[in-house]
Order: C-alpha cells, then sequence, then structure tokens
C-alpha cells in the first residue's frame, strides 16, 4: 500500500470517468479512448507508491491522460488513420440548447493542434483554471493562457464564418 494509505481499486472508480472523458474529448475515438484510459490506470498501479494524497492522485492522473493522449495522436500521424470527419461521434447528452451548433463547436475544437486542444479540453470539459493547465502539462501560464486566447478567437471567426458567432 502506498504512503498515503490509497487504494488502487478506489481512485480507479473515483476517477475512470475523469480519465475517459479526458482521453474521449482530445481523441475522439470511444475504443482508442479506452485504451489510453486503461493504460493511464495501469501506469497508476506501477507508480502507486509515488502519490501522496488523493488532490496529487487527479493531479497525476490528469497529466498523464493528457499526455498518453497526445501521444496516441502523435502515433496515429505516423500511420494513416480515417479522418475525424468521418467518424461518427457517439450521442451523448450536453446539455447544449442547439446540438448542431454543439456538435460544430467539437469539430471546431478536434481540428485545433494538439498543445491548444488539450488546453481548451482540460479548461472547459475539466473546467481547470489556467494555472492548474499549466501545471498539468508543464507549460507556462502564459502560454496557456495565450493558447486560450487564440483558440477562442479562431473559434469565434470561424463561427462568425459561418454567420453563427455574435459580434
Amino acid at each position: 500500500m502506498p504512503r498515503s494509505g490509497l487504494d488502487f481499486d478506489s481512485l480507479v472508480r473515483q476517477h475512470q470517468a475523469m480519465v475517459f472523458s479526458l482521453a474521449w474529448h482530445f481523441l475522439h475515438d470511444r475504443a482508442v479512448a479506452q485504451e489510453v484510459a486503461q493504460d493511464v490506470f495501469l501506469a497508476l498501479h506501477r507508480n502507486l507508491a509515488k502519490i501522496e494524497s488523493p488532490e496529487h492522485a487527479q493531479f497525476w492522473l490528469r497529466k498523464t491522460a493528457a499526455r498518453r493522449a497526445i501521444d496516441e495522436v502523435r502515433r496515429r500521424k505516423r500511420r494513416s488513420q480515417v479522418a475525424l470527419e468521418e467518424v461518427a461521434e457517439p450521442a451523448a447528452p450536453t446539455g447544449a440548447p442547439d446540438p448542431m451548433l454543439d456538435a460544430l463547436l467539437r469539430r471546431l475544437i478536434a481540428a485545433l493542434p494538439e498543445a491548444p486542444r488539450m488546453v481548451m479540453i482540460l479548461r472547459y470539459q475539466e473546467d481547470l483554471d489556467p494555472a492548474a493547465i499549466a501545471g498539468v502539462l508543464d507549460m507556462p501560464l502564459g502560454t496557456v493562457k495565450s493558447h486560450l486566447q487564440r483558440s477562442l478567437a479562431l473559434l469565434r471567426e470561424k463561427l462568425q464564418r459561418r454567420g453563427l458567432g455574435g459580434t
């Protein structure tokens, strides 16, 4: 048992939805997201003795899931894959008033480069503040804020070109 007395099974139950959600929102492929989540929890099991607290476990899991998802995208780029636009997304309630706009936003975010995409997912899916995102991604806070600002401006511009954005 680790120094903190944390139980692996409890950590898996408590954080499996968050780890899968982070991977799925980045990868948009349920099977690959499940593989990434399994890999993250296997790594947790191997490193459980190093986890110091429940907060440390959550931070470690987010950081590892983000890195593994980015690594998976890089592996995919080296081998041919079906374009994201051609893959059907699983139906999931999002609470958005306009499902067409919600799907469009997911596609636009999926088209962002890796680092800005993960920053957007951590900010708006996982509801992390920029300082926490900087810690998870080992990225300077200014870079996180810059990615957020540029990504939001790009999304607004693309929505306005489609006649969907505000002023």
